[in-house]
């Protein structure tokens, strides 16, 4: 396939991708205005109800301007030569091929970043100030953006250093080294993540000892799970919004519950949450989502492997002369409909693990107090109540309230 093809493709696969998140999103408005399901009438009251649409509408109105505007960026990009741009900039500064790449994403990366602050900026102290969620404040806002960069500058560099170096070294048969270093990292941020990214963002510490601490141990006795380290991190640091999440396995695996979660709820509620997540482990969740995550890892660079080598791909965005970083940039824009496919695989599972999860806490616990806790976060975060169905099966990766409290109540 000739260049001209390949660009004519990558233009048609992002105008596709745009149209369909589009009329997604615009099915899924469509369902703001309607009656709450029954098994949910007693979440919101008149006003909060109208809050809730009100909220939901904004979000969708100011989702549409930003995606308008990256995709629209993007074309310009595209039609203009703005990967040609970079690409010579890049080449006048050091005829190294890894210091090239890394130049050349770091530029891409730090200049997206820029055009996308304020509408970063907009989403946290307008809309989320707006309805009551935003506790950021504008100190905490541009160190996570500063800490944000290191981080990809220095795991994301790293990498694409080695992926390149890897590529200069075995040729075409980099993919299998490159897979060998993901897997690692793979392994160990899910073993270590919770230990080492979160603390640069969050401050964790361990629950205290208390009643709640003495139910959560009663019920991990109860069900012969070993758990010693239960944390609490400071999410009202940045939002009122609450969440819990399991992490790790083995001797590393951990719980951790947002304060803004242990204010919201009751003891027994917070034990429910609990042991869905608890439920996440035993029902080997977290195994499995690696698993597929390292397949999925490998299946792409194995498909990088076959087409990173053609210089129709660094031509097909513009650039005239062939290289790994634009031929991954246009990689990277054909790859868009192979990773909404697997995005749908992956989104069922969850689906899928979420009910599993939920019927694991209702088993060694209780139904009710998981349902409750559950009406309370969703009131709590102004949640969509109504979505649509479409919608919900290409984006959703947790089962919309309705059907989950249906389920629980089977």
């Amino acid at each position: 396939m000739d260049s001209t093809t390949l660009f004519y493709l990558i233009i048609g696969i992002l105008l596709f991708q745009f149209i369909m998140d589009t009329w997604l999103d615009y099915l899924n408005a469509k369902k703001f205005g309607e009656p709450v399901p029954e098994v949910l009438n007693d979440i919101f009251n008149s006003d909060d109800y109208q809050k809730s649409q009100a909220y939901k509408r904004e979000n969708y109105q100011f989702g549409l301007l930003s995606d308008s505007f990256s995709t629209v960026l993007t074309l310009c990009f595209l039609l203009f030569g703005g990967f040609e741009f970079i690409d010579q900039l890049v080449r006048g500064l050091s005829d190294n091929r890894i210091v090239q790449a890394l130049l050349f994403f770091g530029i891409l990366g730090f200049g997206s970043n820029l055009i996308g602050l304020p509408f970063s900026y907009y989403q946290t102290f307008v809309i989320e100030e707006k309805y009551g969620f935003n506790k950021t404040s504008k100190s905490t806002f541009v160190q996570d953006l500063i800490k944000g960069w290191i981080l990809v500058a220095i795991v994301g560099g790293g990498l694409l250093a080695l992926v390149i170096w890897f590529l200069q070294w075995a040729g075409s048969n980099f993919w299998l080294y490159a897979w060998g270093i993901f897997i690692l990292l793979m392994v160990f941020i899910n073993l270590f993540y919770s230990k080492l990214i979160v603390p640069l963002f969050n401050k964790q510490t361990p629950l205290e000892s208390g009643s709640l601490k003495n139910s959560i141990e009663k019920y991990a006795k109860k069900i012969g799970f070993e758990l010693e380290n239960i944390f609490v991190i400071d999410g009202s640091k940045r939002s009122t919004k609450s969440n819990a999440y399991f992490s790790g396995f083995g001797k590393q695996k951990r719980i951790t519950l947002f304060d803004t979660l242990i204010n919201d709820l009751q003891e027994d509620e917070i034990v429910a949450v609990l042991a869905h997540e608890v439920g996440h482990y035993k029902r080997n969740h977290v195994i499995i989502n690696l698993t597929a995550s390292i397949l999925l890892t490998g299946f792409t660079l194995f498909l990088l492997s076959l087409f990173v080598n053609n210089p129709q791909l660094s031509l097909a965005i513009g650039v005239s002369q062939p290289s790994f970083h634009a031929a991954l940039i246009g990689f990277v824009l054909l790859y868009s409909p192979i990773s909404t496919v697997t995005g749908l695989a992956m989104n069922y599972l969850s689906r899928k693990f979420e009910f599993q999860a939920d019927d694991y806490a209702k088993e060694t616990f209780a139904a009710e107090p998981l349902i409750t806790s559950l009406k309370k976060l969703s009131k709590n975060s102004l949640s969509n109540l109504t979505p649509h169905s479409a919608y919900v099966f290409m984006n959703y990766s947790h089962p919309p309230l309705a059907e989950r409290i249906r389920n629980l109540r089977a």
